[in-house]
């Protein structure tokens, strides 16, 4: 069985958040047109502070705006099987490898795709 997950990394190199804002959307359309593809995680960086800083705060602020077109975003610190939103995605999707499970990283994004 292939993994549900697609990754994308838009915090290496650091980019103008219009161009973030670009990859997600295009990142989006890519899992939402797969029949195998239904997770989109999302490194966008610890920032500076080592708690995220503005890569990330575009990320979320995007995904709050397309909240509707997905089942579930969890942040990356919320990550883990105790979370109700990533118990349901796991118990929906099927459990698959992903070492930033249960990790806290601050640093990622997971959705969970309609």
């Amino acid at each position: 069985m292939s993994s549900p997950l697609y990754i994308i990394d838009v915090a290496h190199p650091p980019r103008h958040p219009d161009q973030v804002e670009e990859e997600l959307l295009d990142a989006w359309q890519t899992v939402r047109n797969s029949s195998s593809l239904c997770v989109l995680k999302i490194i966008h960086g610890r920032g500076s502070t080592g708690k995220g800083g503005t890569t990330k705060d575009v990320v979320r602020n995007w995904a709050f705006r397309q909240r509707g077109k997905f089942h579930a975003v969890i942040a990356g610190e919320e990550y883990a099987l105790f979370d109700e939103e990533t118990a349901r995605l796991r118990r929906d999707v099927g459990a698959f490898p992903d070492p930033d499970l249960g990790a806290r990283n601050h640093g990622i994004t997971v959705i969970w795709v309609k």
